[in-house]
Order: structure tokens, then sequence, then C-alpha cells
């Protein structure tokens, strides 16, 4: 098993200190710049940031979506990871709808942020903002939560156990973000952890490659599902840039249960390349060997495939070809049309299926106590 039986220390989360301070989180996110919408900047929210990052240069926008310096300049391509890390963008959230979702949620909630300071090569939300993808954070907290709220009022209690949950109503809070990232810019991933906790039908979710300590303050009670995406170390040394490896996060999955969160698994995303199976498969023994039976005992995973496309091809060919070796594979793929009506490309539907079955073979050998909840 090599490197995957090595486990990470846990972080003391009760001393005083705060991950957040350490030299860790401040090389993933070493802010030299601030675009903010003015309301942004000067809402409660927007002036905590702005103090909790006091060297960076506030610069003022229209649009926290149309910044000419970031969005559509070509040139950001080479600075990709570099805009990532020094870049944060502050807005205020205009929408608001709850749409429903049926697989890793029952709805999904208006987020909180869009983008991410870490570099996933196959992540879909750079696809819409155009060659430079760092955090925006909205700021019009109380607004988000006031829509859940009502929406989780007005849906009452579930009344029939489904593959999301078997009692709760799931909200994924994080569909375009990590919300263990954006804890170490502000307290809005925490506003919604302790809303949570107040709403006993409802259930948070959010899926992470990050493991922040800090997050194990705020005793969720059981109504915030934290899952953390894994995959062979091997393919996340390549495809996962700057997530936290893949060791850390199975060592992290007891302190955070014993924290109070529920926490599940993605398998995600399964890449397709030779000797795909046997990495799988150690894994998943990995798994079997580090987490204790009270992880066991609750866990639950998803299976998601690679869905890539073919903007986001042409901007890793700028800043990461490697990473296209394994993940641009069109003797393999095929068109797909997305939710949003644009066109990526996913494996052909018997590759699919294969690789659906052999996983859940792998799992059922090496990890029989690993329930799926779905594959996609």
């Amino acid at each position: 098993m090599g490197e995957l039986a090595a486990v990470a220390a846990p972080s003391d989360a009760a001393d005083g200190r705060r991950f957040h301070d350490e030299p860790r989180a401040r090389r993933l996110l070493d802010v030299t710049e601030i675009y903010a919408e003015p309301a942004a900047a000067d809402s409660l929210r927007g002036r905590q940031i702005i103090a909790r990052f006091p060297e960076a240069r506030l610069i003022e926008t229209d649009s926290h979506w149309r910044i000419p310096h970031l969005h559509g300049n070509e040139g950001n391509v080479e600075r990709w990871v570099r805009v990532k890390r020094e870049t944060l963008v502050l807005g205020e959230r205009k929408s608001f709808g709850i749409r429903p979702n049926g697989r890793s949620a029952d709805w999904i909630a208006p987020g909180l942020s869009n983008g991410c300071a870490m570099a996933c090569a196959y992540c879909y939300v750079p696809r819409r903002k155009g060659f430079a993808n760092p955090i925006t954070v909205f700021t019009n907290v109380e607004r988000v939560l006031g829509s859940l709220g009502r929406h989780i009022a007005g849906v009452g209690r579930k009344e029939e156990p489904n593959q999301c949950d078997s009692h709760a109503w799931v909200y994924d809070i994080g569909e375009n973000g990590d919300c263990s990232v954006d804890d170490l810019i502000s307290d809005n991933t925490a506003d919604l952890i302790r809303a949570f906790r107040r709403w006993p039908t409802a259930k948070a979710s959010f899926a992470t490659k990050f493991v922040n300590p800090d997050l194990l303050r705020l005793d969720p009670q059981g109504r915030t599902r934290i899952r953390f995406s894994v995959m062979p170390p091997e393919d996340s040394r390549l495809l996962d840039i700057r997530t936290s490896p893949v060791p850390d996060r199975l060592a992290a999955a007891a302190d955070f249960l014993d924290a109070g969160y529920e926490v599940h698994f993605n398998l995600s995303p399964v890449v397709i390349r030779p000797g795909w199976e046997q990495s799988w498969a150690d894994l998943l023994r990995a798994m079997d060997d580090v987490f204790p039976q009270r992880v066991k005992d609750q866990a639950a995973a998803e299976i998601i495939l690679l869905t890539h496309n073919e903007d986001l091809h042409q901007v890793n060919l700028g800043w990461h070809p490697r990473a296209e070796d394994v993940l641009w594979r069109q003797d393999i793929q095929q068109p797909k049309r997305s939710e949003n009506g644009s066109w990526n490309v996913r494996y052909r539907n018997a590759t699919k299926a294969q690789a659906v079955e052999t996983l859940s073979r792998l799992i059922e050998e090496q990890a029989p106590w690993l329930r799926v909840r779905y594959a996609f």
C-alpha cells in the first residue's frame, strides 16, 4: 500500500491556535489583491475579509462576474495557480433559487462562494469564468440563510427515505467551491453550519479535498455531512493540484466524525488510464485499514466518473499539459450535453458501465462496509 498506509497526525483544534494562520494555510492563500463590488466591500462580512488581508490592494469593480483583468484574459492561463493564490473577489449574490438535485443532495443551495484556491485540473467551475478562477466570496450571508430557512420551512418533513438521506432533506451548500477552503477567508462556512443546527428537518452537505482543522470547532451536531473526495494518490498528485494529500483526507475522517459531522466519501473523479483498477484497489484497501469501525458504520460513497470539457482542455494545455494525457481520451470519450446546455465529454456508455461495474466489485472485495449511494 506504500504511501497510503502513512496517515497524517491530527491537528490540535482545541489549543487556541487557528489553522488559517499557519504557514500551510497562508501558502494556499497569500492574497495581494481584492476586487470588490462597493456594496460587498461596505458590508460587515466584506469589512471582516478585507481586515483579514490588510496588505492586499483593494480594487473596486462594478461586477464580480465582469473583471477585464481576470475574465476573458487569455494571458491568465500562464498565471493559473498564481491568480488563485493571490486574488480574491468580493461580491453580492444576486440569485437565491434552490433547485432539485437527487444525486449528492436533494437540493442545491445558493452557495456563498464561486471558484477555488485549489487547482484541480478537471474542475468544472472555471469553464464559465474564462481563463481565471479565483475565489469569489458572496458577502450577503443573511439573504442566503433567509432563502434556505424559507425553503426548509416550505418543504416540511421528509416523508419517505431516499438515497440522499433516510430522514433529512439534504442541501448541497458548496456546489461551485470548497467550503473547507472558504473557511480560511471568512465565517461564511461557519454561519451555514451553525444555521443547519437549528433546522431539524434538513442537513447541509459539501464535498472537499482540503483538510481544515478549524472546522472541528463548529459543533455541527450531526446536521452537516462532509464528503471527502478521494482518488488514488498517483492520480491526485497529477490532477489535484494544491489539495490536501489523500492520506491526510483519510486520516481526518475519524476526527470529523468525532467532532459531530456525518462523514461520507466521493470516489471522484474516477479517471480511466492504464493500471487504474489496481490503484483503486489499493486505495480502498487503505480505507479499510485506516478507518476505525465507527467511521465505517456510517460511511457512504458516491462514484463519479470523469467529465471533461474542450475549453478546459485548452486551458490546461497552457498551464498543465501533463494532466491532459489522462483527462483527454477521445478514443474512449463521447460528447455530453450538460444541464446548463454546454457540451462536455464523458466516457462512452459501455466504457463507463464497465468501469462502474469494476469499481463496485473492488469495493465489495476491499471495503464491503462502504455503501454506494449512487454512481454517475
